[in-house]
This record gives C-alpha cells, structure tokens and sequence, in this order.
C-alpha cells in the first residue's frame, strides 16, 4: 500500500536557512520537490555529479583506468603471444637468431603452405602436412614457387614465445599485485570520499530547488513527509531557535508526490519489480501486493520442476547468507528462496523432478500422487474434455489463470478510475466489467446447473443491456448520442481483438513448462544411454557430466524465461487492463 504524505512549505530568513536545512538533515524525513530550472546549469552541481560517477567507476572496477588499461594490455599482448605460438607450432623448434645468420651469409629461408594436390617436390623441403596443406621451405631462390603456395613470415619459434609468455605472465602477476596492494591502500578512502560527495549533490540538490522571496531575505521550500513521522518533525521545527514559518496540508492531485511503500515482508520481496515499470501515482493503487502472488505463481509453472525449486533455495540461502558471492544477485537472496519454494510446490502439483515424471515413478506412494494436477480431468490423463476435444490439463489452467488475472485487473480498474475520477466518468468501464465478469460469472454457474435455462437467458438478457447502456449511450455523459455509439463500437473492436490476444498470451506459462519437463527428461535419457546396461566407473562419470551439465543449463534457461514472461505478462497483459500508469517518484528523503 502507499503510504499517507503530507505536503510541507517552509519560509525560513536566509540567515537562518542554513541551520534549518541542518535540522532537516537530521530529521531526515522531508522529500524535497524538485524543480527543473537551475540544476543542470548549475556548474558546481555538474562537477559534483562528475565526480560521484568517477567514484562509481573506480570502485566498481577497483582500480584507476590507467592500472586497469595496462593490466588489459598486458592480457592483450598474451593473448596475441598464444595466437601466434599456435601459429608457428606446426613448423616445429627452430633458431630464429640461426635463421637470421643464414639470411647473412646469402641462404635465405622462405616459407610456404600450400594444397596438398597443388604441391610441386622440386619447389623446397616438405617439412610437415596438417588439415590438407603442405608446409615447405625454400633456400635462396624461390621462383619456382607458384601462386597457388602462400608465403608465410616467421619471426620466432613457439619454444621463442613460449619464453615471452613466461615473461608476459609474470608482469601480468605483477600488474593484479598491484592493482590489489592499490585498492588495499585506496578503496576505503574512495567509498568514504563518495559518501561525502553523495551528501554534497543532496544538500546542493536542496538548495538549487529552493525559491527566494522578498528580495532574497526569505528562502521558500516545498516537501513531503509520511504521515506517521510529521508529529516528530513538528516537534523538532518547533524547537528550532531559526526564524521559520511553515504549514502542512494534504498533497493535492496536481503535486507530484512521492511515493513510499508500506507493505509485509512477503510483498515486500516483489517492490523492485513494480520498481522496474515505475513506481505508482500517488492516486493510484500499489499494484505489489497483486503483482507479488501472481509473479510467484508464473514463475513457479514456467520452472514446473520441485528439483529445480529445491535448488533454487539452496542457491538464494546461500546468496542470503553471504556464502555465494554473485553480485547481479547481491540482496536477492529472500526472493530466490521464495521463487524456489513456489516451484517446489508447483513442481511436485505438475509432477515434476529433475526431469522425472513422479506421477508415473513405480517408487512414488499412491496417496502421494492425490493431489497432483494429473489427477485432474478425466481419469488420471492429465487431460480436461472441451467440446468433445481433450485437452492438456496445465494448458486449460494456464487459460483460466489468464482470465482471473484480466479480470482482477479490470475490477482494480474500474474501482481505480472511479476514486479518482468519479463514476460519471467511468460508466463505459464498469459497462464492460458487468459485461465480461458477469457473463463469466453466470456462464460458470449455469455450467455447474446452478441456474436454471430460464434464469440464466434472464439473467444474461439484463447483464447485456445494462452494459450496453453503459458502453454505446452513456459511456461519456454530455456527447452527442451518435459520437457515443461509434466511440462504443470501436471500443468494442479493442476489447475483442485485444482480450483474445491478451487470454492467449498466459497459455506460454503452460509452454515454458512443459518444454523446460521435456529438456530435462532427454538430458536424462542422454545420461541413460551413456550409463548403458552394464555401467561402469566411466560411464558413471560420463552419465553424472552429462545430467548435471544438462541440468544446470535447463535450470539456467528457464530461470530465464520464468522471469522475463512473467515481467512481460504483469507489465503487459495485467497493467494495461488495470490502467495502471506508473509514473510516480520514490519517497527520497533528505538525510545523511
């Protein structure tokens, strides 16, 4: 949920500013507005920022460009020394210093390749044949020579450069001795230089977005404060001895207030994802505590494998526990393990584990098996009967999490609209919700014979007038009847084309699945062929190199695609329906 602001204004004498900007540092609760005019211009701001951004770039590399760029020459120059050994490998040991007192003395040495069936014997002396070429040299004149050889230019032996790599490697042991004894001596210096240049940007922030009035002697500020922390600002500003004058006042719809969360610790895990799209408008509703559920659950079908999701906590305990170092994944920890607690659970439901189908082990118990989705549908199938047709069982449920998922996002929407909006404006938009989650509604129920025939023509009859009104007569209060129609009825062409499309999209929950099932189950066929019926010690290590490297990467994989899909199905799919904006600013409050 969003939490409560209130909006500050202060109007403080400019020789007090100073120490009230002091105290609200400490305080540490007031969200400055920002305005544009003033802090781009600004050139004390710029070198700043500069400044902060070279920070960053040191740290994060650990070293000065300078130590870094010799340590990539260094591994450049190795690198090319290893490319040119392969290259003259094949020509065996020889003297480059012997090679050039022979060119003294008039024998100079050429040296050629060429296509075996291209190659004359009276050109030079053969000295090997590798890949269909034909390696020669030739003493003194090498006219004969045609173009179908190509010249090659020797200039030391691989036994020459394996010495220059031994002296190439032992600078670069140097070079990362150095750049590490560096960062010993440097590094906390910089992260303190940089706390201080971060607390120079935020006061020098403040101060660029303050106004002044009556002739400079009044410095004027704007901010926001929580709710629940304004009794103890008040209480502090009341106690300063500054000549200060301030009021506070709920944030009106034109202010662009900031947005801080308030959440439990489950849906807290899932803010950074509401965070990527963008924060809500403070009139808006937090989408988190829907997007959190709904995320775990897609994740959780596209893993669809409990031997995955066990990993899955290993990994983010470990990660939480400081004991798996990846920085991508630095403070991930809580939410991997609940991702991977959600695909253990799913996983075993779909009957997965580690690419084995567990509804189908010999060794799995009977009452174990209950509750798994296989024995869902007809029989234990896995199969649901539509219209005659069987149907996969995960498929039909991947739809009908769609339609829930579109129409919770519908019904935040019309709630939504209407609180900010008013009702008058919204009557095309419940239209549709009455028409859709009602239609569903009352389909369900005459399906389950719940409602009579007779009841339900009824009960449909009224549902599609009411909504029509809503949609084609009254959809914008005011308009011209005519204008009404045609607006509903392209209206209606968008819902139709972008529902369908929209529905469809959930049943890739259903696709990233089965396909991960279906990758597994053959890495562990590959391993079975390997392991043969007559194992041994190398087929055992063969069988464990191939399932463990084919699973890992399976795992790799889908982690993938469960969070990219369900991003795409969240941002897309459930944000479009709901009207959801997000184009609000996080709570930043000014404070060292």
């Amino acid at each position: 949920m969003i939490t409560a602001m209130k909006k500050y204004t202060f109007l403080v004498f400019h020789r007090d500013y100073e120490a009230f900007l002091t105290e609200l540092r400490e305080a540490g609760v007031v969200h400055v507005t920002q305005r544009a005019a003033g802090l781009v211009e600004d050139a004390d701001m710029q070198a700043l920022i500069a400044r902060r951004a070279e920070l960053q770039h040191i740290l994060k590399q650990g070293a000065p460009d300078q130590l870094i760029q010799e340590q990539a020459d260094l591994e450049q120059r190795i690198a090319a020394t290893l490319k040119e050994q392969a290259r003259v490998a094949i020509w065996g040991d020889f003297s480059s210093k012997t090679i050039a007192q022979l060119s003294e003395a008039g024998y100079t040495l050429h040296y050629y390749s060429c296509p075996k069936s291209k190659f004359d014997a009276e050109w030079g002396i053969q000295v090997t044949e590798n890949g269909g070429l034909i390696y020669f040299v030739t003493v003194g004149d090498n006219s004969a020579v045609t173009e179908d050889a190509t010249e090659i230019t020797l200039t030391k032996s691989a036994a020459e450069l394996q010495a220059d790599l031994d002296g190439l490697n032992g600078l670069l042991a140097a070079q990362k001795a150095r750049i590490e004894a560096w960062a010993l001596a440097n590094i906390n210096q910089l992260k303190d230089e940089l706390k201080s240049v971060e607390q120079q940007i935020d006061w020098k922030e403040v101060t660029l977005n303050t106004e002044s009035g009556a002739d400079g002697a009044l410095c004027i500020l704007e901010g926001f404060c929580p709710v629940d922390n304004t009794a103890a600002l008040d209480e502090r500003l009341n106690a300063l001895p500054a000549a200060l004058y301030y009021e506070s006042e709920d944030p009106q719809p034109e202010d662009a207030t900031p947005i801080k969360l308030h959440n439990n610790w489950f849906v807290r895990l899932f803010e950074p994802l509401t965070g990527m799209y963008g924060w809500p408008n403070y009139n808006e509703f937090d989408p988190t505590p829907i997007l959190g559920p709904f995320f775990l659950l897609f994740f959780s079908l596209c893993i669809g494998d409990a031997g995955y999701g066990l990993l899955l906590i290993l990994v983010g305990y470990l990660i939480h526990k400081g004991k798996l170092k990846i920085e991508m994944f630095d403070g991930m920890g809580p939410i991997i393990m609940a991702l991977g607690v959600g695909s253990t659970v799913i996983g075993y439901l779909m009957g997965g584990f580690f690419g084995i189908n567990i509804f189908q082990a010999e060794w799995m118990p009977s009452w174990a098996k209950v509750v798994m989705f296989n024995n869902l549908g007809e029989g234990t199938t896995g199969k649901f009967m539509v219209a005659g047709q069987p149907y996969d069982v995960m498929m039909v449920l991947a739809i009908l999490i769609g339609v829930v998922h579109i129409c919770l996002a519908m019904v935040i929407k019309a709630i939504a609209y209407t609180k900010r909006f008013g009702f008058k404006e919204n009557v095309s938009t419940w239209g549709w919700l009455l028409l859709i989650l009602g239609g569903l509604i009352t389909a369900v129920l005459a399906g389950l014979e719940l409602l009579s025939p007779e009841v339900t023509n009824i009960v449909l009859i009224c549902i599609g007038a009411i909504s029509a009104l809503g949609i084609y007569i009254f959809n914008k209060p005011g308009r011209n009847p005519l204008i009404n129609i045609g607006a509903g009825l392209w209206d209606t062409y968008g819902m139709a084309t972008g529902l369908l499309g929209d529905v469809l999209s959930y049943i890739r929950l259903y696709a990233l699945g089965l396909a991960g099932g279906m990758l597994g189950m053959a890495f562990n066929q590959l391993g079975a062929m390997v392991l043969g019926d007559t194992p041994n010690v190398g087929t055992w290590i063969g069988f464990i190199l191939i399932v463990t490297f084919g699973h890992v990467l399976n795992l790799l994989m889908a982690c993938l695609g469960a969070f990219v899909h369900p991003l795409r199905l969240t941002f897309v799919e459930y944000f479009k329906n709901s009207g959801y904006e997000g184009s609000g600013k996080k709570y930043k409050p000014f404070k060292k």
